[in-house]
């Protein structure tokens, strides 16, 4: 039997003989416990309990305090321990705090509290924050003779409530925010008792303090009673289960069964007091423990049910798989900034959005751009011995003018785009990103040219212009002057252009030239040729010519290949 199962004590009401306890506030304390011990002997714990304590994490302080970790540990109830001669008139009152109330924690820290705090006080005010953490007015010390032990159970919502008001989470704390059973409580206390007697030479005053606000029921408290039916299991899980698979199932959970007409009749235990509070629930025991490997695999029977891409979804894919197909790898990073990663890429942190409560300084502002963030993957990666670096990042940026989808990619160390001659020596340059820019656009089937920034604007009509964006911002500041051009999807220009300059790689601590890209994929998307049609092939055979072209130095190849095309 468990250690709680014989009572050395006896139940009683709200006081014994030397305490007293009185509880204002039922809302906040379903049920408190406490029981006197005399005669007792401060000293330090057996071999055996500061063994357990260690390996459980916990660190050994004396005989009494271990008692309450261990008792915390064993059975999953926290308990207090009151030097009961210094608690102010032997008498314990459980009340809200006062608005603008103080005290000092065991740790030291002087607390200001509002009447959300449950509090435990004596004559002269507050001696411990309820569930949380004790005061060093009344701890257990080396003079200690008389201890008052205290098991209560409190309100989880509201505890959780004032731990993160007041920046304190505690070992208790986080078993009492998630409401545990009034009926814990005793059986904390009993194991206590038992180990206060054997460790402490204690002598347990006669009477147990008991004051309760939960319902009475047949051991003192309301157990919840649900009816659980076997067809109503078949209909939901659809398959059967047979009644002892059932009871065996539900009696290795705590739960008790009593047979009825059409299945059973299921107590819920203590422990499962608040999540099973329904037949459903009760059937999803059953559906996890037994049912669940059994399940066939089957769609819903509702027409339209099976899933499908969208079409946003399948260019993504489109794009992700022409990307990889270049061999550049995908790379996921924070949505948040540093505000010096903006003043690094030359830009200002005025139109970023800045957070109201950012996890900490590098991550306040939500970023404008994704280069910043592939900057970072690829300097992480160079420092950890990588040589040749392809990343991309499709994602979003936060601007109030911008659309949120973009696609940025970097290229850096000894790389050979794929039409570049054997006789030139690798590296990331302008070309390399490029050519996987063409890549990209080209799986989308957009129409598109990368062009001169002058030639962009002249291209662009005046309705385009402004809506674009690239006549106000112009170049971006981390873009080099000679190494960058916008790509026009469609005739109209965007506002991401270009290539990352060497200049703007080394206040990433990169030696390497850097080349890339940022598109908005948007738009991309938005001009993309989803479904194309297709015409009937020519059934003459093609005649293949080599041309020999001489053209002036200041003609793009751009142009040279649009009028090939033209001529057929």
């Amino acid at each position: 039997p468990p250690p709680w199962a014989e009572d050395p004590g006896a139940g009683g009401g709200p006081a014994v003989d030397g305490a007293e306890v009185v509880v204002e506030a039922p809302d906040l304390c379903p049920r408190f416990t406490a029981r006197v011990f005399e005669d007792v002997a401060i000293g330090p714990s057996p071999p055996w309990l500061k063994a357990r304590l260690m390996a459980a994490g916990q660190r050994p302080i004396s005989n009494v305090v271990d008692i309450t970790n261990y008792v915390m540990l064993a059975t999953g109830q926290p308990l207090h321990a009151f030097d009961l001669d210094r608690v102010a008139g032997g008498r314990l009152t459980v009340r809200r705090a006062r608005p603008g109330e103080t005290m000092t924690t065991l740790d030291d820290v002087e607390r200001t509290l509002d009447p959300d705090v449950c509090l435990i006080a004596d004559g002269d005010g507050p001696t411990s924050i309820a569930g949380l953490m004790g005061g060093a007015r009344s701890e257990v010390s080396d003079t200690t003779t008389r201890v008052l032990m205290e098991a209560a159970t409190w309100d989880g919502p509201n505890l959780l409530r004032t731990s993160a008001r007041l920046g304190l989470r505690t070992e208790a704390s986080g078993r009492f925010e998630k409401s545990l059973a009034p009926e814990q409580a005793m059986q904390g206390q009993v194991l206590a008792t038992r180990l206060m007697m054997e460790l402490c030479g204690a002598r347990l005053v006669e009477g147990t303090i008991d004051e309760r606000s939960a319902p009475a029921g047949g051991d003192g408290f309301a157990h919840a009673v649900l009816r659980l039916r076997t067809a109503r299991i078949e209909r939901l899980l659809g398959i059967a289960v047979t009644e002892p698979e059932i009871a065996h199932v539900l009696a290795s959970l705590g739960f008790a069964l009593e047979p009825a007409p059409d299945g059973f009749d299921v107590t819920v235990p203590a422990h499962r007091r608040n999540d099973v509070t329904r037949e459903v629930d009760l059937i999803e025991e059953v559906a996890r423990l037994v049912v669940l490997e059994r399940l066939p695999a089957t769609l819903p029977s509702r027409r339209g049910a099976s899933g499908r891409l969208s079409v946003a979804q399948r260019l993504r894919r489109r794009t992700e798989d022409a990307l990889v197909g270049a061999g550049v790898s995908e790379a996921v990073g924070w949505s948040f900034e540093a505000p010096d990663r903006a003043a690094r890429l030359g830009l200002g942190a005025g139109d970023a959005i800045r957070l109201e409560n950012p996890m900490s300084e590098d991550q306040s502002l939500m970023r404008t751009t994704l280069v910043g963030s592939l900057l970072d993957a690829v300097r992480g990666n160079r420092a950890r011995g990588a040589g040749d670096v392809r990343l991309f990042e499709l994602g979003a940026v936060y601007e109030p003018d911008e659309e949120p989808l973009h696609l940025a990619a970097l290229l850096t160390g000894a790389l050979r785009p794929p039409s570049w001659r054997e006789a030139e020596p690798p590296r990331a340059d302008f070309f390399a990103a490029k050519a996987i820019l063409a890549a990209v656009l080209d799986a989308l089937r957009v129409e598109w040219a990368v062009v001169s920034a002058a030639e962009a604007l002249a291209s662009a009509t005046q309705a385009l212009a402004p809506a674009s964006g690239f006549a106000e911002r112009g170049r971006p500041p981390f873009l080099h002057p000679g190494r960058a051009a916008p790509a026009l999807l469609g005739g109209a220009p965007p506002r991401r252009p270009g290539g990352i300059p060497p200049r703007g790689a080394g206040r990433w601590d990169l030696e390497d030239p850097v080349a890339g890209f940022e598109l908005d994929l948007g738009a991309a998307l938005a001009a993309a040729d989803a479904v194309p049609a297709y015409a009937d092939l020519t059934s003459f055979p093609s005649v293949r010519q080599d041309l020999a072209i001489t053209v002036g130095d200041d003609v793009p190849a751009a142009r040279v290949v649009e009028l090939t095309r033209k001529a057929g």
